[in-house]
């Protein structure tokens, strides 16, 4: 296998919580469809995942999150016990073979890291993880194991290589930021809703990091409703100043595609115009600084019918250099049209005024603005302080 790697099996079913969770792997298999259908992927870029070991899990999640993971999966862990560990709640439920489903997520990035790292690619996508809520020893948000978190916890190991994380989900990646938050190694970067109307709460400019890593978080916490221009504007300002004060090895990202004005968990009111704008900037940068290393993951995006296929189609359209048609095909259009409760989009384009004015446009920008500038400011002291030295 030449060329770049898409991450797929079907077995990434097995992930599911319920009939009717928000998060449902079907998007995964909708996407690949879709590329499928457009004649832009072919059964030879496909690469397999597998499950990550126990001692790979081990570099992040505590042994006995692990176990009570095993348990769960089996029917074999008591209700007050999976409290504990943040499972068997409304956001995360049990479910059958839990531990297994999780691990063949982990195990799907580690095999992109491995394609990329050892040189059989530039790049690599695992639309299935981005599972970037998981903690040590707590599970949270959807997220069971954390496949990035473990992935760059792999790439320091394996290839000792610094990463620069960016999680454009509009839940705030607080499982990644505070598993790396002492570490000089790993810069993360989340461009999210702020968290004081959303899941997890956390996100805030103030938190930079600690110890060694000070200076290795950024957060850029948008205004709800925040649209396209300004959405961008934030994206491009950030990646581009933090990729150049940083200089990793390789850039992984997280690509939730839940900022969308559809999606049904949050308040932001991008298009699918900013979709196809994110993996162009990740794809430059990389071969600016990285000689192309570019590892993507998926995350969160709950209008899996109307936005997640199309949104995350882009990624792999970038990697691989090729244009994004105007009209979304009809095969794909009649394959899935008669399982989607919502009526499919024919373009790859929004419709116009897809939504009505937003009545604050001006102070959300100009507040956004400021938080992008106050995120930053710790690059341009440490340039100044550098410079002085």
């Amino acid at each position: 296998m030449t060329g770049n790697a898409f991450v797929y099996s079907p077995l990434f079913q097995k992930y599911k919580f319920s009939q009717d969770h928000p998060f449902n792997q079907v998007r995964v298999e909708l996407t690949l469809d879709l590329l499928s259908s457009m004649n832009a992927i072919s059964k030879t870029d496909l690469l397999a995942p597998r499950e990550a070991t126990e001692e790979e899990l081990s570099l992040v999640h505590d042994k006995g999150f692990i176990n009570a993971v095993k348990k769960a999966g089996k029917g074999e862990l008591p209700n007050e016990e999976a409290g504990n560990y943040g499972i068997g709640t409304e956001d995360t439920p049990i479910f059958e073979g839990m531990h297994e489903a999780s691990s063949l997520l982990v195990g799907g990035t580690l095999e992109a890291v491995d394609y990329v790292m050892s040189g059989k690619g530039k790049h690599a996508v695992n639309l299935a993880g981005g599972l970037h809520h998981g903690f040590r020893g707590k599970a949270s948000g959807f997220c069971v194991y954390n496949d990035s978190s473990v992935a760059m916890r792999y790439i320091q190991k394996k290839y000792q290589a610094r990463v620069l994380y960016v999680d454009t989900d509009a839940h705030h990646g607080d499982g990644v930021q505070w598993t790396f938050y002492d570490d000089s190694d790993i810069c993360t970067l989340s461009i999210h809703e702020t968290g004081r109307y959303l899941f997890p709460g956390t996100g805030n400019v103030s938190e930079r990091g600690q110890g060694t890593g000070y200076g290795f978080s950024f957060n850029i916490p948008l205004d709800a409703f925040t649209e396209d221009e300004s959405w961008l504007n934030a994206y491009r300002s950030a990646f581009k100043d933090v990729v150049e004060y940083f200089k990793p090895d390789v850039i992984f990202t997280q690509n939730g595609v839940d900022a969308h004005y559809y999606d049904p968990l949050t308040h932001l009111s991008a298009t699918i115009d900013i979709y196809k704008e994110i993996p162009k900037l990740a794809h430059e940068l990389a071969h600016q600084y990285c000689d192309g290393r570019w590892i993507a993951v998926g995350g969160g995006g709950y209008d899996i019918w109307r936005v997640v296929p199309r949104a995350w189609s882009f990624i792999w359209l970038v990697m691989n250099e090729l244009s994004i048609p105007s009209a979304v095909p009809e095969d794909w259009l009649q394959k899935w049209q008669k399982k989607s409760p919502v009526t499919l989009p024919q373009s790859f384009e929004d419709p116009k005024n897809m939504y009505k004015p937003i009545p604050r446009k001006q102070e959300i920008e100009e507040k956004n603005t400021q938080t992008v500038e106050r995120a930053l400011q710790f690059i341009g002291q440490n340039s100044a302080n550098s410079r002085s030295n």
